[in-house]
């Protein structure tokens, strides 16, 4: 009986030693962590930013802003380098997200300042901006023109055609004289240009995606015969087409100069069938002056306008039909300028308009 009590009492003494040998003590498992600097003011503008977190145990980190994320998203005792990505705020006004930040029993909460843009764009009635590019980064030091921005635009290259038997060979924007696409003085240009026995050119599409909203661009169209400028927009879901739909905002064709025109195109409605639903009208100076087309599409309608002024309507029939109308999904806004094709050929090319300039002063996007 006494070795019992004896052996008891060892195997007592043994676990109370071993807790108090545990590494993990009171103030490790409360966790401390500090973050440098101790708030964050970020520009108006869509950035990254680091900071640095120390922390004595392993920790993680969550946004209550969507419009302000980080990685990593969590890290161990020590000094971690943690990039803060800001999206542009168009709001005007600034704005604040808080990051909180755990570690062990410890929380704390850390604020990133989003200063706004203050840009006086007039809205249309009951919308918000919500995406925009004024294309107004400066020239580079050396001075050639800046690209555009490919936070914001991505590029299809290639030849084959486009589906419209087109001529233009498609390519990115690339630094030097030799670009299609470049900055000049808040102006994109966008040039399709004659190099060796080819013709090439850009088409450039919006990262971004939008439900329904008021998408405009303030343009200045080229000219002559072969020239087929466009600003448009196909689903970000794209499957088939005409089956998931087409937006096109404004297109010309340079042997029909000044006549501008907007159209939808649906499995019920596209040109291939000669069902397609559109207007078309005419714009003096539409190859000498800036102009702005827009189309405004809500779960009801979509309408094609310059100047504000609509010109094309064509009303949702609510049937819940993806035939007749595909247009309830997110699209994504292009820009481009063919030459010839089925439509921009119809009449022939002439290579002396070549080289062509698509000039665009903006893109905006506004929502509900």
């Amino acid at each position: 009986m006494k070795m019992t009590t004896c052996l008891y009492l060892l195997i007592a003494l043994w676990s109370a030693a071993s807790c108090g040998s545990n590494t993990d003590s009171p103030e490790v498992l409360a966790g401390e962590l500090s973050v440098s600097p101790p708030q964050l003011t970020v520009l108006p503008q869509a950035g990254s930013t680091n900071i640095i977190v120390t922390a004595n145990a392993e920790w993680s980190v969550t946004s209550d802003k969507d419009w302000c994320t980080y990685m990593p998203y969590m890290g161990y005792a020590g000094t971690t380098t943690v990039k803060i990505t800001t999206k542009t705020n168009y709001t005007g006004s600034p704005r604040t997200a808080t990051l909180t930040f755990r570690a062990g029993a410890h929380t704390q909460a850390y604020t990133v300042t989003q200063e706004g843009e203050d840009l006086n764009i007039d809205a249309p009635p009951g919308y918000t901006l919500v995406w925009h590019d004024e294309f107004d980064t400066p020239r580079n030091l050396n001075g050639a023109a800046a690209l555009p921005d490919d936070s914001k635009w991505w590029y299809e290259t290639g030849a084959g055609g486009w589906g419209n038997n087109e001529l233009q060979n498609y390519i990115p924007a690339i630094s030097g004289r030799d670009t299609c696409a470049a900055l000049y003085d808040g102006i994109l240009r966008i040039t399709a240009r004659k190099q060796g026995n080819q013709v090439l050119s850009i088409r450039m599409n919006t990262h971004d995606s939008w439900l329904y909203g008021y998408f405009e661009a303030r343009l200045k169209l080229p000219g002559g015969r072969g020239t087929w400028p466009a600003f448009w927009m196909m689903p970000k879901n794209f499957t088939a087409w005409p089956d998931d739909g087409e937006i096109d905002i404004m297109e010309e064709v340079g042997y029909r100069p000044n006549y501008v025109s907007s159209t939808i195109h649906c499995k019920a409605y596209y040109h291939g069938a000669g069902t397609q639903k559109g207007n078309e009208k005419y714009v003096a100076t539409a190859e000498t002056d800036f102009h702005v087309y827009a189309v405004e599409w809500t779960p009801d309608y979509i309408s094609g306008l310059v100047d504000g002024l609509s010109y094309f309507h064509f009303p949702n029939d609510k049937r819940g039909n993806k035939d007749t109308w595909p247009f309830n999904a997110p699209f994504y806004l292009k820009l481009n300028l063919a030459w010839g094709g089925n439509w921009g050929g119809a009449e022939g090319v002439d290579e002396a308009a070549l080289p062509a300039r698509y000039e665009i002063d903006y893109v905006r996007v506004f929502q509900k």
